[in-house]
């Protein structure tokens, strides 16, 4: 029987290190710029097509290379970064493997111009399938530039899974935000289309992140800095009150390397312990600054991931860094009264001979038990304040008391519950909208009788479930009808919003919103769903896109039903609010009409029934 073990053909084996290290567009990006980042670039320009489909450009003014490493790099495993496995444990660089450039090499048609300094010549190399086309000198600028253009066009089922434009736009922004993030002192530029989605001069960090996130942010950032034998630690987080409902902006970087860890996550939500609502994630963006011996960061392919030696001191610092950062700015409540903003301070000291003492008049001459007819008026107002000259008031007006009579008729909100008439609805005895009486208790539940005992109907989960079907119909009819504004209101999102709100939007305008692009990362909105009263733009684009987020990473559920829940509700009546009978009747008869009344979004019922023999058992022996 011959030999079966072989080796595999290079060109085979970068396509199987491929599908590990370029899954999508954006891990392209991201190993290209990091390349540039070892390579000391000082300005780096990210030029994107077709979402990176159909080009991938990252041109840098770093070392440069010479012609031999030029066409090096796109061998397996060839490296400049390390010389031994020890080196391993003293990595400071971003990439070590040797496999980026060989994997996309493999299943992309790539174009290399680099040059040094201090030669006059480049060199240009063309690459498809791993194979070299051609290599010449060229005239170039100091630095690399590299193009990937046709990604996945030697593995088809590969770039049949990709996802839409916009999606894979998202993706690459992630991953241009938190290597911007980690360098701010770099100049960074982002173009897509033809059109630049971000310009970023070096600056600090506070202002890297007010340049990717939008201005709003200069006022949301609590600074956090902490010196330990163990780590290092700066950055800034959130305030509370600006809490998201979903993880997105949050970055924890390691070396200046973005990494992904649950337990350090955890050890600065808690820190936040007791002021975040529920469901509620902070912001923040967190660099540690470790001795690269005490990590282990080969340990996968995306460089994502990190084991360190001591956890339960890093956590512990983290957490009382950020606890401390918080209560010095005066985020946590504090018992400290010789601080500055004590109430001493709130009294401004005035000349003594400013000060004028309160003067008080009265009539020597007043007899309490003198009879009314021969009391003057100053008798019958023997105490003023004022020390000036007496004045008789006017004449009280006739019939002064019926302006109280409105105050003393007694307001019915809720209606004693009694035997009446009902009709069947969907299994439910429900009384008609014309002799329903009903209660709301604590502004939460609403209260109805039935003829075998009583339901509770929660306001919220109910109006949730209503205008979830109603959102539903409209998707599917583009039936939504938009109430304009007065005054078009523009509303600035970053980068990855807005891109999800390209995508959305003609979902969106099926809903009732009439919304259209204006420039960078910014749309107007003319128009809203007419059931969206008094709700703000910016607040109700803002919550509709987190919502969407957020059950897109829960939920895997279709985009329109995503929609729908996300905008149903941001759009429902909040838990708290006070309804009148005519809106309590009105939301009972949608919630009946609803295909599944009794269901919530979250899968929780909306009414329980209480039936008679149940009170009778509770009550009676």
């Amino acid at each position: 029987m011959s030999d079966i073990i072989q080796l595999l053909p290079d060109a085979v084996a970068n396509q199987i290190a491929a599908g590990e290290v370029v899954q999508r567009p954006a891990s392209a990006v991201k190993e290209l710029i990091e390349n540039a980042l070892d390579a000391g670039a000082g300005k780096i320009q990210l030029i994107v097509k077709d979402a990176g489909k159909s080009l991938i450009q990252v041109i840098d003014d770093g070392c440069g290379m010479s012609l031999t490493d030029a066409r090096m790099c796109f061998e397996r495993h060839a490296t400049s970064k390390i010389r031994k496995a020890d080196d391993l444990f003293a990595i400071r660089t971003m990439g070590f493997r040797g496999e980026a450039m060989a994997s996309i090499a493999a299943i992309a048609q790539v174009e290399m111009k680099t040059r040094r300094h201090e030669d006059e010549l480049g060199t240009c190399i063309l690459i498809e399938g791993s194979e070299v086309i051609s290599q010449e000198a060229c005239q170039a600028n100091t630095g690399t530039s590299i193009s990937v253009k046709n990604l996945f066009y030697n593995t088809p089922a590969r770039r049949n899974f990709l996802k839409s434009n916009p999606v894979e736009m998202r993706h690459i922004i992630d991953e241009f935000q938190r290597v911007a993030l980690a360098n701010p002192h770099i100049f960074f530029t982002l173009h897509h289309d033809g059109q630049e989605v971000y310009h970023l001069p070096g600056a600090t960090l506070k202002q890297r992140i007010v340049h990717l996130f939008g201005n709003n942010y200069n006022q949301r950032l609590v600074p956090v800095e902490e010196d330990t034998t163990i780590i290092n630690l700066r950055g800034f987080v959130g305030k509370p009150e600006f809490a998201r409902k979903t993880r997105g902006e949050q970055f924890f970087f390691v070396n200046n390397r973005f990494i992904r860890d649950a337990y350090l996550n955890h050890a600065v939500l808690t820190a936040f312990e007791e002021l975040l609502p529920d469901d509620s994630f902070p912001f923040y963006v967190l660099f540690i600054d470790i001795d690269p011996s005490k990590i282990d960061i080969n340990v996968h392919p995306t460089k994502t991931e990190i084991k360190y030696q001591d956890e339960k001191a890093i956590y512990a610092i983290i957490r009382s860094a950020v606890k401390r950062s918080l209560g010095r700015y005066n985020i946590t409540p504090s018992l400290d009264f010789d601080q500055e903003n004590s109430i001493e301070h709130l009294i401004t000291p005035k000349p003594f001979e400013e000060i004028i003492a309160p003067t008080i008049s009265f009539n020597p001459d007043f007899n309490p038990f003198a009879s009314e007819k021969t009391s003057t008026p100053r008798e019958q107002h023997p105490f003023l304040r004022d020390s000036g000259n007496y004045k008789s008031s006017s004449p009280i007006p006739k019939n002064w008391d019926t302006l109280y009579e409105i105050s003393k008729k007694e307001t019915t909100l809720q209606h004693e519950l009694h035997p009446e008439e009902s009709i069947a609805v969907n299994e439910q005895e429900v009384s008609k909208p014309s002799e329903r009486q009903l209660f709301q208790i604590h502004n939460r539940f609403i209260l109805s009788q039935i003829k075998s005992g009583f339901m509770l109907i929660g306001q919220q989960a109910a109006h949730e479930r209503v205008l979830y079907e109603r959102f539903l119909q409209q998707l599917q009819n583009h039936s939504g009808v938009s109430q304009q504004s007065l005054f078009p209101q523009s509303v600035t999102l970053n980068g990855s919003d807005f891109e999800l709100l390209r995508e959305l939007l003609p979902d969106i305008r099926a809903l009732g919103f009439d919304i259209r692009e204006f420039g960078k990362n910014t749309v107007v909105v003319e128009g809203i769903p007419a059931e969206l009263n008094n709700v703000g733009e910016h607040e109700l684009l803002e919550h509709l896109l987190e919502g969407f987020k957020n059950n897109m990473a829960i939920l895997k559920v279709d985009k329109r039903d995503n929609l729908a829940r996300s905008l149903a509700r941001n759009a429902a009546i909040k838990t708290g609010t006070k309804l009148s009978l005519e809106e309590m009747n009105q939301l009972i008869d949608q919630l009946f009409a609803c295909e599944t009344p009794n269901q919530a979004l979250n899968g929780k019922p909306v009414i329980s029934t209480f039936t008679m023999t149940e009170l009778l058992e509770r009550f009676e022996k």
